[in-house]
């Protein structure tokens, strides 16, 4: 039966409807905000996986059509998910996995089509709000709704779902997702702002979800699909007894190894003992391995958990609020244009910036506008199996690196130079060498250097941290520059990243039910007192840009010419265009309203350049002296080429002060001559004299 609402949200109809699209999933929706409409369905495979994980996928996909487009590229159909499609299904995954029950592990797929794009509205937050639909009229075990908005502030005024032209203007933009009761997730950027703003934004996305979650309940109260039969794999009681009698001691022991790699191997070492001796004991736990070692990694969270909690002890042996010791090192590689190489405990980034031309700049395929996209800033991060001691073979680039690469990108952004001030496309590679937790804020911290390392005229330095969360009921404890096994035994992982001004980035997302605003508040301010002491740091090494690029990074110029004589510079097939830059060894570009762009690293090429261009778009001016060469001759004079495509006519008795019988015993074709430009006629047509050229020199 089909079933619909709307309502009015954030000014605009919100409409929700069911059963009438994909009535063989499980459960599907479609959602319209304006005229931006999303297809979301969620199916679940009747038996649970044999993985020891919970493998949800959501797939956010555009289309094409949505915005009345065909798809570049040979093929002509949509490919693999783009950048965007990827960051905002993980938009809806991160808030989204927690809620399943513990120890679910039916395989569950959520799918989320763009089916109309209006160019106004974004399709993320909508498709959030339909993934919690479908979940929730479906047979799944997941009976919490949930709902994301987006956050602007423009002028001081809070606007929720802004459209993408009020985004230009807004000094912030954050995706919120939650429940009616707390916050789940948090992702987006600012220009610098500071953190009660940013907490005031936290409170007004809260209005707004709580505001969708009552439209939501609206139509799920109609839906009263029983919740499939499923069992969670618990171990048996008598094998946590034994294990626990066994490894409980030896579980803490290792928890006192504050390095890394030690305390893995402690750890797999006494997972492998206490199997052997089970087995010793009973042939028959050789089919419940796996369930002792799940036993094994509950009690090594419980134990980090009220060793924090009840001690204030931390693994590594800091306070809960203390960064591990920061080595910061720029100028690391001799050919690059900047680089940095930061080291935060046991995590540790190799940043490098390349400076290019416009020429290097990304263009992307979006539904969201007409306009063809292009990126000149661009931050990639990427995560070798060896930076955290794996040997497994390298595939392409992972969700989660396209995930942080974005982050990181964020909260650099706002720093840069406008692309006036510096026309270059700038391009950071942040490559993880070591990783014990918090590398996407050590490829921010790296990425600051590395820009100023390079000579980019950066408005400040940036610094990232992220910060943990350990709760038990009313017992809470924020932690300060988490570790790996801190994020992944945890509660949280809160990273923010900023200057001395303000936040520029942040993201956030839990594994319990959510957090209160006073959690937030807290861990903000002590990220604050972190991020200082990081960038005090940092500003040891190097506290502003060097004052010139390096010497092997292009040096851009560029020219203002008319837009009309846009096509004399390329000459014909680009003929002219390609001399210029063989004979002078520097690139250019030029855009449609005639702004030329010269790129060399020898400043001498750029001139050399700079200066043919020059010769090529000035107009001829009448009186001025020029030397030209010859193209062609006849009974009545010279033709002489006084600039790139500009001719005029030294008639025979302008040729010399005195009785010329023949053109040519005076010029001949390819002579180089000095000529004056007498005068212009109304037909454009030039008028040249020799001999009042060799009269000047003479004078002179």
């Amino acid at each position: 039966m089909t079933q619909r609402i709307e309502r009015q949200f954030a000014g605009r109809t919100l409409s929700i409807e069911t059963g009438r699209m994909a009535k063989l999933a499980q459960g599907s929706c479609l959602v319209q905000f304006g005229d931006t409409v999303v297809l979301c369905a969620t199916t679940v495979q009747d038996k649970p996986t044999h993985l020891p994980f919970f493998p949800l996928t959501i797939e956010y996909r555009e289309k094409s059509y949505a915005a009345g487009k065909i798809p570049g590229g040979f093929f002509k159909r949509e490919g693999r998910p783009g950048e965007n499609e990827i960051l905002s299904a993980r938009l809806i995954d991160r808030p989204l996995r927690p809620l399943f029950p513990s120890g679910f592990m039916h395989e569950t797929h959520v799918t989320c089509f763009i089916l109309s794009a209006d160019q106004e509205n974004s399709a993320d937050v909508l498709a959030m709000l339909g993934a919690s639909v479908a979940l929730n009229i479906s047979k799944v075990p997941f009976n919490t709704p949930v709902a994301s908005v987006r956050v602007g502030r423009i002028k001081d005024t809070w606007v929720l779902n802004p459209t993408f032209q009020q985004l230009e203007y807004s000094d912030m933009e954050i995706v919120v997702a939650g429940t009616k009761d707390a916050i789940l997730m948090v992702e987006g950027g600012a220009l610098e702002i500071s953190e009660a703003d940013m907490l005031e934004g936290f409170k007004v996305a809260s209005t707004g979800i709580k505001e969708l979650i009552e439209i939501q309940n609206e139509i799920l109260k109609d839906h009263t699909v029983s919740d499939m039969e499923w069992s969670s794999f618990d171990p048996d009681k008598n094998l946590v007894d034994k294990v626990c009698q066994i490894a409980d001691s030896g579980i803490k022991d290792a928890l006192m190894i504050s390095d890394k790699t030690e305390r893995n191997q402690a750890m797999a070492a006494l997972a492998e003992d206490v199997t052997r001796s089970l087995i010793e004991e009973d042939s028959a736990y050789e089919e419940q391995e796996s369930s002792i070692r799940q036993v094994i990694h509950d009690i090594e969270k419980k134990s980090m958990r009220m060793k924090i909690l009840d001690q204030g002890e931390r693994i590594d042996g800091r306070r809960l609020d203390e960064v591990r010791p920061i080595i910061s090192e720029v100028d690391v590689l001799p050919r690059t244009h900047g680089s940095a190489l930061f080291t935060r405990g046991q995590t540790q980034a190799l940043v490098v910036t390349t400076l290019g031309t416009s020429r290097d700049e990304q263009r992307i395929e979006s539904i969201d506008t007409n306009e063809e996209i292009t990126k000149s800033f661009m931050l990639h991060y990427n995560f070798p199996p060896f930076s955290v001691g794996e040997a497994r073979p390298f595939r392409g680039t992972s969700r989660r690196e396209q995930g942080h690469g974005s982050l990181a990108e964020r909260a650099i952004r706002p720093l840069l130079p406008t692309y006036d001030e510096f026309p270059y496309t700038i391009r950071i590679v942040s490559d993880i060498l070591e990783s014990n937790g918090s590398s996407s804020m050590a490829s921010v911290c790296g990425a600051s250097l590395a820009l100023m390392d390079a000579g980019a005229p950066i408005k400040s330095a940036c610094a990232g941290v992220a910060m943990g969360l350990v709760k038990e009921d009313d017992n809470v404890a924020i932690l300060t520059d988490i570790l790996g096994i801190e994020d992944a035994l945890g509660d949280m992982d809160f990273k923010v990243a900023g200057t001395r001004d303000g936040i520029t980035s942040i993201q956030m997302d839990i594994k319990i039910d959510g957090i209160t605003q006073e959690i937030l508040e807290t861990a903000l301010k002590q990220a604050y007192d972190a991020r200082m002491h990081i960038l005090d740091t940092m500003n040891e090494v190097l506290s502003e840009p060097r004052g010139d690029l390096s010497q092997y990074a292009p040096r851009i110029q560029s020219i203002q010419i008319n837009p009309s004589k846009i096509g004399e510079i390329i000459g014909p097939k680009g003929k002219t265009i390609r001399a210029i830059q063989e004979e002078s060894g520097a690139k250019i570009d030029i855009d449609d309203n005639g702004l030329v762009k010269i790129a060399a690293v020898s400043g001498e090429a750029g001139k050399r350049a700079l200066d043919m261009i020059e010769a090529i778009v000035q107009d001829p001016d009448v009186g001025r002296i020029y030397e030209g060469t010859v193209k062609n001759t006849t009974a009545f004079g010279a033709f002489v080429e006084i600039l790139p495509g500009v001719e005029g006519l030294c008639h025979i008795s302008e040729l010399e002060d005195r009785r010329v019988e023949r053109t040519e015993d005076v010029l001949k074709v390819g002579d180089v001559t000095r000529v004056k430009l007498l005068s212009i006629d109304e037909k454009g047509r030039l008028r040249l004299s020799r001999k009042a050229a060799i009269a000047e020199g003479e004078a002179s």
